[in-house]
């Protein structure tokens, strides 16, 4: 069957709100690889948006899973418990950077993760008010699209909004909001929308993912502990992009001094498998009663397995140090290459991203567009980001044989020269 007989099969039974990047249907992954029904190869780096660091069908993964689908797929923790469950969340307290005794709690998708994370920080405080930054992407329910920080496409349309939910500014060297900015609107907010009282938790995103791949700066999350340790606020990290050794760390929350109280881990967590995950500081997760959290297939028995799998794997093929030498490796090509239009390389490890910029140094959305279907029609898969849809970031899987990588960047070189 020919790619337009599904395409025209796809427009009719699906909605046009779920927007879709390739033209090809994938029949075939391995690693960092596709194939479409017609044969043809395309290289991963996209990794189905970050969730496949450890690569489509890891060995160990897939052994995992597909011994706990021998036993069994589904109980509902809530009813029947597993020890696998509680062995999983173990594994976590132990690596995940927050300060003291830590519980884990799991959930389904990255936007479970963050809804659960503001009803458990909510049910801890007492207070209504969340604030989150401008760039931010946190989900697309309700709670976390009210949180997101960019409104096309993900919020146009949909409003009204949850709140009381604010947004301040997120530091960016490159588009002139200092870390003294961005303060500052946090000072605003407090005198102008809420008192600092009524903020239940502040949450951030240590590396930007939709918003464009940009860094948290050390004083930034620095200021950012001192006011919510000032005003009694909880602190909450999004590493549901940067997490699971994407960044040279397990965690990206491992480059700065200060700890948050509750991280939002999904994505790679469970190599292709949907769990999610939020892990804090016990005190804070104890917070809601009993039944507060939870679902029908929350820490469902496979992804489980899944993700034990995965940590395995990221030890035991270390690949934190391997996401630093291809992130090295990336930024070097990227760097090399004289496109006039490339206006900064910015990121931690292999959680890098390329921002484009016309002549007058105005984000360039066409340039990333056409980068992108350049190295598409080349057999490169590649993801834009960024408010203004300027940044190409940069998701392959980190296990990504070194001659593939290498045809990679051989590709995205020789694309980069023509702008």
């Amino acid at each position: 069957m020919m790619n337009s007989d599904v395409h025209r099969r796809r427009l009719q039974a699906t909605p046009r709100g779920v927007g879709v990047l390739c033209d090809f249907y994938a029949v075939k992954a391995e690693n960092a690889t596709l194939w479409d029904q017609h044969g043809r190869v395309y290289i991963d780096f996209a990794a189905g948006i970050a969730v496949l660091n450890t690569g489509h069908r890891h060995p160990t993964v897939m052994a995992a899973v597909r011994q706990q689908l021998d036993c069994f797929t589904h109980t509902a923790f809530q009813v029947v418990p597993y020890e696998n469950y509680i062995h999983l969340a173990e594994r976590l307290n132990a690596r995940v950077p927050v300060a003291g005794p830590a519980k884990t709690t799991f959930f389904s998708t990255g936007a479970e993760a963050v809804e659960n994370a503001v009803k458990i920080a909510r049910a801890a405080t007492g207070r209504p008010g969340v604030i989150a930054f401008t760039g931010a992407f946190h989900g697309r329910t309700h709670m976390t699209l009210s949180l997101t920080g960019k409104v096309a496409p993900y919020k146009t349309g949909f409003g009204p909004f949850a709140s009381p939910v604010f947004h301040a500014r997120y530091p960016c060297a490159l588009h002139h909001v200092s870390v003294a900015d961005a303060l500052a609107s946090l000072d605003a907010l407090f005198r102008s929308d809420i008192s600092p009282q009524q903020v239940a938790a502040i949450i951030y995103e240590p590396v930007q993912g939709e918003g464009g791949f940009y860094v948290a700066p050390p004083a930034f999350v620095t200021a950012l502990r001192a006011l919510c340790d000032r005003h009694g606020i909880l602190l909450i990290a999004d590493e549901i992009q940067s997490g699971f050794a994407r960044t040279g760390r397990l965690f990206a929350s491992e480059y700065y001094a200060e700890q948050p109280d509750m991280i939002t881990l999904a994505k790679s967590l469970a190599g292709g498998f949907p769990l999610s995950a939020v892990t804090g500081r016990a005190a804070v997760m104890d917070a809601p009663e009993p039944g507060g959290l939870g679902g029908t297939y929350a820490g469902s028995p496979p992804a489980i397995a899944a993700a034990h799998a995965v940590l395995d794997v990221i030890t035991q093929e270390n690949l934190c140090a391997r996401a630093l030498t291809l992130g090295n490796r990336l930024r070097e090509t990227l760097n090399g290459t004289g496109c006039r239009a490339l206006a900064e390389v910015r990121g931690y490890g292999s959680m890098l991203a390329a921002e484009f910029t016309d002549s007058h140094g105005q984000p360039d959305a066409g340039i990333a567009s056409a980068i992108q279907q350049q190295a598409l029609a080349q057999g490169l898969l590649l993801l834009t980001c960024g408010v203004h849809s300027n940044v190409i970031r940069f998701l392959y899987p980190l296990t990504i044989p070194d001659a593939q990588f290498s045809q990679a960047l051989d590709i995205l070189s020789g694309i980069l020269r023509q702008h």
